[in-house]
């Protein structure tokens, strides 16, 4: 279903009326509303798309750096800071595609939070060529997705405790401040409009009971010939299990009681344990999942009818169903789900993943440490002293 506020621009045969030649299509997001699934299904068409007048103006799948450094935010934990070489490097790209219809697609620019950053960003991308994208999801399939990736940044706080802050607890800030900036849809998609104008902003709600269909919509707004994007397998972007997860947020405890360095966190761990965890294991259907309690569902359902209703308002062309956004999906019972346990196989990828990252690229600490006998000694650090130790004698050999 399609909705336009301006009835200027309806839907042909049933199909989404596509976007003028040249436009610069600047897709934001925000996380957890299938971003990734589009990104790779682009660049894995990268070479096909010019045959159509579109180009993908990137060198990856997800030019995240280009984007943190356009919106002034900071890299990941432990990543190296992005620069604005890296955004600088991408206009450049934009710039080479001339009149084609271009694609920048990154959910890093929902985090753009200030009316004058987001008018830069339009500005350098092309002005009046610009129109922005945004895909929605509802709250409550977003927020299990978002927790489980914070823990992945180093979040140690849990998934109840997590959502009575994020919806209980004003101003709603702590611990993770840009969930809301990404995620109160509304107030993100007004950002934009400011910048823009509605006629340039497009919203497509996601409906995951049709799998192909964010794809299909993709080809349409581009004018590509149906079916010429397709999914692409990502085992690396998979969500944690419930078990996964509580595992690495106990782990993210050690970490920051031991005061290891934020460099050793995203080589070894995130990059390196979890990330081999992903790619070697693939949920059963046994796993526990991450389930959302009711009462944090019905409150996500408010807000979404809220955030539809206000869309709504605003004048731009809206695809989809925007009733989803405050569906109440049926949630199981609390008690009757068993505890999450983590598989021998899970735990010793995981392990295994740390080493192999350990022994590619070894991390220094670079903070100073008084001499210590073993005894006196945290077991994790011990580790890795044993460990550097026998990697150092490995290559002499």
């Amino acid at each position: 279903m399609e909705t336009d506020c301006t009835r200027d621009d309806l839907p042909v045969n049933g199909a989404t009326a596509p976007l003028p030649d040249g436009t610069r299509l600047l897709h934001i997001g925000p996380h957890k509303t299938g971003t990734t699934s589009i990104q790779g299904a682009l660049f894995a068409a990268k070479d096909l798309l010019p045959e159509h007048d579109v180009v993908f103006p990137a060198h990856s799948r997800h030019p995240m750096e280009a984007a943190l450094a356009a919106c002034a935010r900071p890299a990941m934990m432990g990543d190296t800071a992005p620069t604005e070489k890296h955004w600088t490097r991408l206009l450049e790209q934009v710039e080479a595609g001339g009149r084609k219809t271009s694609v920048i697609s990154s959910e890093f620019f929902a985090d753009a939070e200030d009316d004058d950053t987001i008018a830069r960003i339009v500005e350098q991308l092309g002005g009046e060529r610009v129109h922005v994208l945004v895909t929605l999801r509802p709250l409550a399939k977003i927020m299990p997705s978002q927790w489980q990736q914070y823990v992945q940044n180093g979040l140690r706080m849990g998934y109840d405790n997590w959502l009575t802050h994020m919806l209980k607890k004003a101003p709603y800030e702590q611990p993770n401040p840009s969930f809301w900036r990404r995620h109160r849809h509304d107030r993100l998609v007004e950002r934009w409009v400011r910048a823009v104008g509605a006629e340039r902003v497009t919203v497509v709600v996601v409906d995951d009971r049709d799998r192909d269909g964010l794809m299909r919509t993709f080809e349409q707004l581009l004018g590509l010939p149906e079916n010429l994007l397709q999914p692409v397998p990502d085992t690396a972007n998979r969500s944690l299990t419930l078990a996964e997860t509580e595992m690495l947020r106990n782990l993210n405890k050690e970490f920051r009681g031991n005061g290891l360095p934020d460099e050793l966190y995203s080589k070894l761990v995130r990059n390196g344990a979890v990330m081999h965890m992903k790619n070697a294991c693939s949920p059963s259907p046994e796993d526990v999942k991450i389930v959302t309690p009711e009462w944090a569902v019905e409150a996500a359902a408010e807000i979404g009818a809220e955030i539809a209703r206000r869309i709504g308002d605003m004048g731009v062309r809206v695809i989809g169903d925007p009733g989803l956004l405050s569906a109440v999906p049926k949630t199981p019972a609390l008690d009757g789900i068993p505890a999450p346990r983590i598989s021998p196989e899970v735990a010793a990828q995981a392990l295994y993943g740390a080493l192999a990252a350990a022994a590619e690229s070894p991390v220094r600490n670079t903070s100073p440490a008084k001499a210590r006998t073993v005894h006196q000694t945290s077991s994790k650090e011990l580790m890795r002293v044993l460990g550097h130790r026998c990697l150092k004698k490995l290559r002499r050999r």
